[in-house]
Formats: C-alpha cells, sequence, structure tokens
C-alpha cells in the first residue's frame, strides 16, 4: 500500500474570495494540530497583505501557514513552482507529526498540485496577433463560442470576456493540435509519496450573499490602510523614489491582483476614490464569478453552502471525518 493509502488525506479548503475559508480554517486549527498551506496566488508577495486578506501577525503566531511572503511583487510565480513547494510543505508538516491544511482559492495552483500540468506551448506572436483579429471583427463572444465547439471543458470554465484566456486556449489548440484539457495531465499512479487529496469547497446558495460579503470586505480593506499599502508599491514604480528596490509596474500579475490594480490607477490620478472602490469591488465579484465555474466542474468536490448560518460548523464536521484516523485535540 502506498503512503497516500496508509494517510488521512490532505484536506484542501477551496472557494471563492470572501467565502469564510479562512475563519473555518482556524477553527478547524483550534480542534487540531494544524498547519496551513496556502493557496493563494496573492498572498505569496511579500508586502502585499491587507488586500489579499492574508493571514494577521496573530492568526499566523497561533498556527504555521506556509507559501506566504515567499516573492517580492517584482518577481514572477507560476504553478508549477506551487506545486513543487506546497508538496515539500506537506511532507515536512507530516514528518514533525502535525496535519497539513490547503486552504485557498487559486484552483489553477489546486490543480497543478493534484494533478500536475504538461508544460504547454509557448506564445506564437503571429498567432496571437491573428486571433487578436478575429476577435476585433467577430467578438469575443463569437471566439469562446469556437473555444466551446473545440475544447468544451476549457470554455466552460472561462467568461465570454475572458479574452485573455479565450486567447491562450486558442492559441494551443492552433500551436500544439490539442486543447487544454488534453495537455493537463492527470497522473494515473502517483508516486507513492504523493498523498490524496480531499477537496472541500465553500460555495454561496445565494450569489447576493457574497457579493455583500466582498464589498464589505473591501470597506474593511480601505479603513484597515489599503490605499497607503499600494502607495509603498507605487513608489517603486520607474522614477519613483523607491524604484531602486525594484521596478513595479500595472502589467505585473503583483500589480494586477483585484484591489492593487485599481488602487495604483486612483494614485496615477486615473480615477477617482469613489471610482476606486467601486471598481475594486467589481473586480473582486468577477474574481469569485470566474472561480465558480471551476468548483462547479469538479464532482468529487465536499460541497458546503459557506452562506448557510452553520457553514463553519459543516466544514468542521467534514475536516472532522477527513481526520478520523486522529482525535481531536483537545486544550
Amino acid at each position: 500500500m502506498s503512503a497516500a493509502g496508509a494517510a488521512p488525506p490532505v484536506v484542501c479548503l477551496l472557494g471563492p474570495t470572501a467565502s469564510g475559508k479562512s475563519a473555518a480554517a482556524m477553527a478547524a486549527a483550534a480542534r487540531h494540530p494544524i498547519e496551513i498551506v496556502s493557496l493563494d496566488s496573492a498572498q505569496v508577495y511579500r508586502g502585499m497583505d491587507i488586500g489579499t486578506a492574508k493571514p494577521t501577525p496573530e492568526e499566523r503566531a497561533a498556527v504555521p501557514h506556509h507559501l506566504l511572503d515567499i516573492i517580492d511583487p517584482v518577481q514572477s510565480y507560476s504553478a508549477a513552482q506551487f506545486a513543487a513547494e506546497a508538496l515539500v510543505a506537506i511532507a515536512g508538516i507530516r514528518a514533525r507529526g502535525k496535519i497539513p491544511l490547503v486552504v485557498g482559492g487559486t484552483l489553477l495552483y489546486y490543480r497543478a498540485l493534484t494533478e500536475g500540468l504538461h508544460d504547454l506551448p509557448q506564445a506564437d506572436p503571429a498567432v496571437r496577433e491573428r486571433l487578436e483579429a478575429e476577435a476585433a471583427k467577430a467578438g469575443w463572444l463569437a471566439m469562446h463560442a469556437r473555444l466551446a465547439a473545440l475544447d468544451p471543458d476549457t470554455a466552460r470554465r472561462l467568461q465570454p470576456k475572458d479574452a485573455q484566456r479565450i486567447q491562450r486556449a486558442l492559441e494551443i489548440i492552433e500551436i500544439s493540435g490539442k486543447t487544454m484539457t488534453e495537455l493537463i495531465r492527470v497522473e494515473k499512479t502517483k508516486a507513492s509519496d504523493t498523498p490524496a487529496f480531499l477537496p472541500i469547497a465553500m460555495e454561496p446558495a445565494d450569489r447576493a450573499w457574497l457579493h455583500a460579503r466582498i464589498a464589505a470586505r473591501f470597506d474593511q480593506m480601505l479603513e484597515q490602510g489599503l490605499v497607503a499599502e499600494v502607495e509603498r508599491l507605487y513608489r517603486r514604480r520607474a522614477g519613483g523614489p523607491d524604484a531602486g528596490l525594484g521596478v513595479l509596474h500595472p502589467d505585473l500579475p503583483s500589480i494586477r491582483c483585484v484591489g492593487y490594480r485599481q488602487v495604483w490607477s486612483h494614485l496615477g490620478g486615473e480615477i477617482s476614490p469613489v471610482q476606486m472602490r467601486e471598481q475594486g469591488v467589481a473586480a473582486t465579484r468577477q474574481l469569485a464569478k470566474r472561480q465558480l465555474p471551476w468548483l462547479r466542474s469538479m464532482p468529487e468536490l465536499v460541497r458546503i453552502a459557506c452562506d448557510a448560518p452553520d457553514a463553519t460548523a459543516r466544514a468542521l464536521a467534514e475536516i472532522d471525518k477527513a481526520l478520523r484516523s486522529r482525535p481531536p485535540r483537545t486544550a
């Protein structure tokens, strides 16, 4: 029997932004000797704390967290890097006799961790330019329909207005002759030291509930000093007083993170404070809207209505069930 068969699965607490994952994870850590592995592509950046809803210093002191603050905002980070580093973190947690809990909403990272990813073909500027020209004539809705005919699984995960990802998926088909779905490698036989995974998803039954949570949390971030946090990053722009620390610009993945992009535009005089808030909330809603189709495409999920009054209790019950070979920790 493999190690994966001998040990409880690694529980992964998934869900869209603002669905209550972190609160449920901290509650679970009060019952079990848990260390948390962050599944969040924005929380990897140092100096980006408020806008990424990073765990507080008090929470990090109470429960060890992994894969936070590992790169500078000027650097890039990939799903493949995450998968490799997360597996190392999980192995280390188990070696210490503790329980890993993977928590977050970056579902591409989840897929890389649990299934692995094929190397996708590099971008072809000529193909990309032609696809952009076709989209300019036909519209991205028509391009999405084309993708749906060629690669329905990928199309279901993408919104018709998600031009960048639609273009990339069509580009991959033209370059490789295969769909992105075909190029995502599902490892049929995992290595003996690769763990099994149990995904639990916190999803809203009422989308309006999530929208209200998103707006309230964005307002809280503004009150906590999000603008000042982004202003420290803005000082590192080309010609800025802190550019020597590494030049940041709005095309970097870090600055494209929801909230940061809108505050950056405000600091540049492009939008007013009211527009910054409105666009930040709207962008966060769009992020959640993109996350939900990924979750709906995963039949293996244990699903919990995060807008239910007892959502945290339900999540704890599912985590307890997954870890039933180990009794809950007592005070």
